[in-house]
């Protein structure tokens, strides 16, 4: 791979990174809102759907992560 490429394939990964900080923060968040409310909530829809969300963000977490690590791969 050329310099320029390899340039710009390190650009595209820095910007992953950040979409993976602000997919974490989000993740987070909606935890944290979910482990605050009341037991009674949780088991309601709302609170599976909470949970579900954080599920899809962990997931989506682990996909960008190895995405991530193959990008690393590809730049040495």
């Amino acid at each position: 791979m050329n310099n320029q490429r390899r340039k710009r394939l390190q650009e595209a990964k820095e910007q992953l990174e950040q979409v993976l900080f602000t997919i974490q923060e989000v993740r987070d968040e909606e935890q944290e809102s979910f482990d605050n409310m009341p037991e009674g909530l949780q088991t309601s829809e709302r609170g599976e759907k909470m949970e579900e969300n954080v599920s899809e963000l962990e997931n989506i977490d682990s996909d960008i992560q190895n995405i991530l690590d193959t990008i690393e791969n590809l730049l040495q």
